[in-house]
């Protein structure tokens, strides 16, 4: 299990989990984040700082939002448009700084102010 970013983030993009972080595990899309489930430990820091309430233990994660945690993975597992690898493990989202890319379901989303 790991720690799964929602809607709620969705154009916010607060960047306090980012700090929070002990492991550099949060990257930063276009228009929102999303967590490396291989390099989260599940320490939990990111979620209480989380201005939003768009961090969730994914056990934790409301219903209305289960669709998240398979679309922060395929984050990380699937070729994202503009890129030509898919992320797999990149060993910490720092080194890479933000992506500009999103996935299909992020990047569909209404754009929110």
């Amino acid at each position: 299990m790991t720690y799964v970013i929602a809607e709620p983030c969705v154009d916010v993009i607060d960047r306090a989990c980012v700090e929070e972080c002990p492991v550099d595990c949060i990257y930063e899309g276009a228009r929102a984040l999303y967590i490396q489930p291989l390099e989260c430990v599940d320490c939990g820091a990111c979620e209480p700082v989380c201005p939003v309430e768009a961090i969730y233990y994914e056990d934790d994660l409301p219903e209305r939002w289960q669709v998240f945690a398979g679309d922060n993975a395929a984050f990380f597992a699937e070729t994202l448009p503009g890129r030509d690898a898919p992320l797999d493990s990149p060993g910490g989202a720092s080194k890479l700084g933000r992506l500009g890319v999103d996935t299909p379901l992020v990047a569909g989303h209404p754009v929110t102010s």
